[in-house]
């Protein structure tokens, strides 16, 4: 399973962390999404798929299974 951020669609409401804190939702210093891509750890998937969700920009795609 993968994360994708569209970083320019980012606007730095930081929900993704705030909500999926263990899902890989590593912000900059100004509360940006810092990744691009990344593997969900086993066991995440599921934190990962809320944290994605609770984007307002829908700038965060979760792939695989």
């Amino acid at each position: 399973m993968k994360i994708s951020v569209n970083r320019e669609a980012c606007t730095g409401h930081a929900q993704c962390n705030a909500v999926a804190p263990e899902a890989a939702y590593d912000l900059d210093d100004d509360g940006y999404c810092a990744i691009d891509v990344v593997d969900v750890e086993p066991g995440l998937g599921e934190q990962a798929r809320q944290g994605a969700g609770a984007c307002p920009e829908r700038a965060i795609t979760v792939t695989g299974s």
